[in-house]
């Protein structure tokens, strides 16, 4: 049996036996740099594939032990950013270095690690390339919440596009047949895209989850298409030029070099550690292509793209399996953008996330974790069905570092916030040592407009409490139907922990202990009219005592004030409704969400949630202040559950602690000498960066 032993891969390779008309039996083995080999016998001439161990242990006694974890930790390190182009090339070429002409197989990378519990597994198709290494920038972060496994095909192999489709049929139903109820998700990138399509076409009853980028079913469509013929004439010894002209076309240099230079450098230090790997390492690295897709390969491979982009179109109309659309705004190789608009039509479950400045090389540019946008667009689960309690994996420490510097930069630098809270005697004191460590813990405040106050005041949770509150969002930031929408704010807030507001949901949080927040005025609190500002605009009914006490959940009534300090609200929705244009707009908007029945028990405004967006005109920044209420504890009182008139007074108490937070901080923050942007700006230059602004004494 052909054996490979690589630095930066465990490799399944099955062997054939020489009569290709006979079912191929298969012995595999799992090597692992040097370290002794372990076997896994062949089931019903299939590679066993949920059966191999994942490559991260120890050795104990000749026998590989592993240890798994359960759950994935606040601000874990998922790794992204520390490969690289550089490293997908270096491993393309260690499993190149010695061809075996053996058969497609299947490998799982050793940087994946070993996954949480209940992890379903992730194939990877690949793309023109073959190799498998597409995913090299993703392996920590995806072999975290996954048992990854890649696809290699041999740069000599010729296996048409039907006998790939049954090497990855196989593999597919061996794990169905072995986990029935877990999801099992296919990664295809480009070619590997109309694998991936043909084959949940060809398997209906698998629950599959497809996450496609820049998929080839355009392929017909290619700009490359002028240029078949010319590549058929070219003679050999100038082949190497052809790689690397394509190259280009079918990847962002620039993108691909920006992988791991830290956006928070000076501007003009990351400009030239952008030239140093642009002119040191990356543009010498394209030349290299041509050794990974020899000449006769590219003619091959570009054969069995259109016969596979063919093949695929023709079935498509039968994908019943959940699909994830990525695609790029900038793929000179596929029209991505306007398939995307085709693919959204035709395919019944499809979601849809457009990289705009992005190559077809996606996943090896800089853009975001690929696990990430998995997460963000509520595709991850370990069932037949999407939970959002048992389903959600914290955020990692990059990401939020991406949040903070790419999206609430500018707002956490202007509005400079001031956390205060009470503890149980009634002293206020600065910082959130008021607000219980331990959840349940149900969090019910004063929702500012446009929700500003949640940045700021997630981060300090994070940072100072260690601690990821779920927020109650309203279910439509949970509606798609956009085939053109990018990867945005909406999707962060669902990184972040934003949870559909609903009783189902909310009893989900508080059972499992968690730190909830909720804002009983909603979107009508959140876009309120003008004159409205520091208005609890609350519903009648005592909507989240008795959840709380049922599970014995502590109750923190907070305030928040700052947003007449930056934005002044100049057109509200009485203004706008006299606009015909956008009277219209925000019509068909409003009734778009009534399919989600928020409070239909509701009467008076609360219950009218308008969903718009209102006219304001920005300020010169002042600052936000945060004021946490003493708790209300619930733990003890059952009467609380059944007894409407006690729940309710509970009710009218939190709302009442919530107005006087606010009123208190309304008050206090005229005696913050720095309550203007320009005396902090003046503070910061004549003091340590680490230095916080002051504030008030509470």
């Amino acid at each position: 049996m052909a054996t490979t032993t690589t630095s930066s891969s465990l490799l399944a390779l099955p062997s054939f036996r020489s009569n290709c008309s006979q079912r191929p039996s298969f012995r595999v083995r799992a090597q692992i740099s040097g370290d002794k080999a372990t076997s896994v016998e062949p089931v019903n001439g299939s590679v066993s594939v949920s059966n191999l161990p994942n490559p991260k242990g120890s050795e104990v006694n000749g026998k590989v032990k592993f240890q798994r974890e359960d759950e994935i930790e606040l601000l874990w390190d998922d790794g992204y950013g520390s490969k690289s182009v550089k490293d997908y090339f270096a491993a393309a070429r260690e499993i190149l270095k010695k061809p075996d002409g053996g058969p497609p197989r299947w490998f799982s990378p050793v940087d994946c690690g070993q996954p949480i519990k209940d992890a379903p597994t992730l194939f990877f198709l690949p793309g023109m390339d073959g190799t498998g290494m597409g995913l090299v920038p993703h392996q920590i972060a995806l072999g975290k919440a996954f048992h990854v496994w890649c696809l290699h095909i041999p740069v000599h192999d010729r296996t048409p596009f039907q006998g790939l489709l049954k090497i990855v049929e196989d593999v597919l139903r061996q794990e169905h047949a072995t986990r029935p109820n877990k999801p099992i998700y296919l990664v295809g990138d480009s070619f590997g895209g109309c694998m991936a399509l043909a084959v949940a076409a060809r398997n209906p009853s698998i629950d599959l989850v497809l996450i496609l980028v820049n998929p080839a079913t355009s392929f017909e469509r290619s700009p490359l298409q002028p240029l078949l013929p010319i590549l058929e004439m070219v003679p050999e010894e100038l082949h190497f030029t052809i790689p690397y002209a394509l190259s280009f076309i079918m990847g962002d240099p620039i993108k691909m070099a920006s992988i791991g230079i830290d956006n928070q450098l000076p501007a003009g230090i990351k400009l030239n550690k952008l030239r140093e790997k642009l002119t040191n390492s990356m543009l010498p690295l394209l030349s290299e292509l041509g050794g990974i897709i020899p000449r006769e390969t590219l003619l091959w491979k570009l054969k069995l793209l259109r016969s596979g982009a063919a093949y695929t179109n023709s079935r498509i109309h039968a994908v019943e399996a959940e699909v994830l659309l990525l695609v790029s705004g900038k793929d000179r190789m596929l029209p991505s953008q306007e398939e995307s608009k085709r693919l959204h039509g035709l395919l019944k479950n499809c979601t849809v996330r457009c990289f705009k400045e992005n190559g077809h090389t996606l996943l090896l540019e800089d853009s975001l974790s690929l696990l990430t946008v998995i997460k963000g667009t509520c595709k991850y689960r370990r069932s037949r069905r999407y939970d959002f309690a048992s389903d959600f994996l914290p955020p990692s420490k990059g990401e939020l570092d991406f949040a903070l510097q790419e999206l609430l930069r500018f707002l956490r630098n202007a509005v400079s916030s001031v956390f205060l809270s009470t503890m149980e005697d009634g002293r206020i004191v600065k910082g959130l040592a008021g607000v219980p460590d331990e959840g349940p813990v149900l969090l019910v405040g004063y929702h500012m407009l446009m929700g500003l106050e949640l940045g700021p005041m997630s981060e300090a949770f994070i940072k100072e409490k260690n601690i990821l509150f779920r927020g109650m969002a309203h279910p439509i930031l949970y509606a798609e139907s956009d085939s053109t929408k990018e990867f945005g704010y909406m999707d962060w807030i669902k990184v972040f922990g934003a949870y559909p507001v609903t009783a189902t949901n909310l009893f989900k949080l508080l059972s499992s202990k968690s730190h909830v927040l909720l804002y009983p005025g909603g979107a009508r609190e959140a876009l309120h009219n003008r004159g409205e500002q520091y208005k609890l605009i609350w519903p009648d009914q005592q909507e989240f005592v008795r959840m709380a006490a049922r599970f014995g959940a502590t109750i923190v009534p907070f305030g928040t004030v700052g947003e007449d300090d930056i934005a002044e609200l100049v057109l509200d929705y009485n203004d706008l409704m006299k606009i015909p244009f956008l009277s219209n707009y925000i019509s068909e908007v409003t009734r778009d969400t009534k399919e989600f029945k928020l409070r239909d028990e509701s009467s008076g405004e609360v219950a009218n949630q308008q969903l718009y967006l209102p006219g304001v005109l920005p300020k010169i920044p002042g600052r936000f202040y945060y004021l946490f209420g003493k708790p209300i504890h619930t733990k003890g009182r059952p009467e609380l559950v059944k007894d409407k008139e006690a729940a309710k007074l509970v009710y009218l108490e939190a709302k009442e602690e919530v107005e006087k937070c606010i009123a208190y901080l309304l008050k206090k923050r005229e005696e913050d000498p720095y309550r203007s942007v320009v005396d902090r700006l003046s503070y910061s230059l004549t003091h340590l960066p680490e230095n916080d602004v002051p504030s008030f004494e509470p």
